[in-house]
């Protein structure tokens, strides 16, 4: 069967990247020949660019032997700052960890070197600034003049930290989470009117951070490789997506690689008919493609008693960082269990869920009325802190 997957620039590192991504977080709970069938599935359908943020090594093991044939035809966002300790995933700058993890990296990978070096995971300004002079960051800048990284990248969840990163000079792409959920409201030329009784005038369209970020990204040539692009599977149940309809993944991925400055979303795969079904994108009519419609006729559209993570609810009388609290929240409840990565990111906020007092004052400023004290609850109950 001819590919018709179709590519495009990835900001100034100038790479051509497939539209369509391979995220490779669920390779784990596979059987190792059953995930390196899959990377081998999804290169046969022209995916040509592969996140790699486990620290696992069974993830990195299968990695490298699905690209083993071909590696010279893969393009590699590998992870610094991605660490396994004591059997578990550990985000650290600690570089008594860092550097062997990317030592390791590299040999699982059999590979001497890693397209896209990103700086993992940097959700808080304070974090971002702590780094710039650092020993975490001369090793990176160290791998990038060696040329065992041949780029800069970040990930991150954050649209202001994002935004520092696009500014930098030196960051020159990063993986961001965007999905029609995370980013409010969908922004195109029309939106604004077809929304424009449902809300007020600042809350009417994207995120303004967001929409910042993305304007700066296009400005700056950064590019984006796109994360959460489904919400972990939210979106596509009438009953947990915060719209009330069912969206398609050609829809969420036409979402994604309709803001600027996107390069490829990266999808996670558990089957090759999910692959088929991300692929499917590039065969898609306008009418498949089309996101706008379905979430301007949802019943839900407003985000009632939702969170969007907008930060209407600050401050916090005991500086919980409300927002940050509410999304780690909804990510571990995506999945049945609470992912190890999620918990991890949790316990590193200075503040927590169980330090809620109750005093109800954030709902006063809520826009979507959601019962955030009882979040808080919730969260601590399943965080258990």
């Amino acid at each position: 069967m001819e590919k018709t997957m179709k590519t495009r620039r990835l900001g100034k590192t100038n790479l051509q990247v497939s539209e369509i991504g391979f995220g490779g977080e669920w390779l784990e709970r596979h059987l190792e020949e059953e995930g390196i069938e899959l990377i081998r599935y999804a290169s046969s359908k022209g995916i040509n660019i592969l996140d790699c943020w486990m620290a696992d090594p069974k993830s990195r093991d299968v990695i490298g032997k699905g690209i083993k044939e071909n590696r010279e035809s893969w393009y590699i966002q590998g992870h610094i700052g991605s660490t396994w300790k004591d059997g578990q995933y550990f985000r650290t700058r600690d570089m008594a960890y860092v550097r062997p993890a990317f030592e390791d990296l590299l040999k699982r990978l059999q590979t001497d070197y890693i397209d896209l070096g990103m700086i993992h995971y940097v959700d808080s300004e304070e974090e971002w600034e702590s780094i710039q002079h650092s020993d975490y960051l001369d090793y990176i800048m160290e791998l990038k003049k060696n040329g065992v990284i041949r780029h800069i990248g970040m990930s991150s969840h954050n649209p202001k930290v994002a935004a520092k990163a696009a500014e930098s000079g030196y960051v020159e792409m990063i993986l961001f989470s965007i999905n029609p959920a995370f980013d409010m409201l969908p922004a195109s030329e029309q939106i604004e009117t077809m929304f424009a009784d449902e809300f007020d005038a600042d809350l009417r369209g994207i995120d303004a951070d967001r929409a910042r970020l993305y304007k700066l990204c296009e400005q700056h040539d950064v590019g984006i490789t796109v994360m959460k692009g489904f919400a972990g599977g939210r979106l596509f149940d009438a009953k947990r997506s915060p719209f009330g309809v069912t969206l398609t993944p050609v829809q969420c991925i036409h979402y994604a690689l309709t803001r600027p400055a996107v390069g490829a979303i990266m999808c996670g795969y558990d089957t090759k008919e999910q692959v088929d079904a991300a692929v499917a994108y590039e065969t898609a009519s306008e009418e498949e493609k089309d996101f706008a419609s379905v979430i301007a006729n949802a019943p839900l559209h407003s985000y009632r008693g939702e969170c969007t993570y907008c930060g209407h609810c600050k401050p916090c009388v005991v500086n919980l960082d409300i927002a940050m609290i509410n999304k780690f929240y909804d990510l571990a409840t995506m999945q049945p269990a609470v992912p190890a990565t999620v918990r991890s990111h949790y316990e590193l906020l200075e503040h927590r869920a169980s330090e809620c007092i109750g005093c109800h004052a954030c709902e006063s400023r809520c826009p979507f009325g959601v019962a955030i004290a009882e979040r808080m609850e919730k969260t601590a109950k399943l965080f258990g802190c």
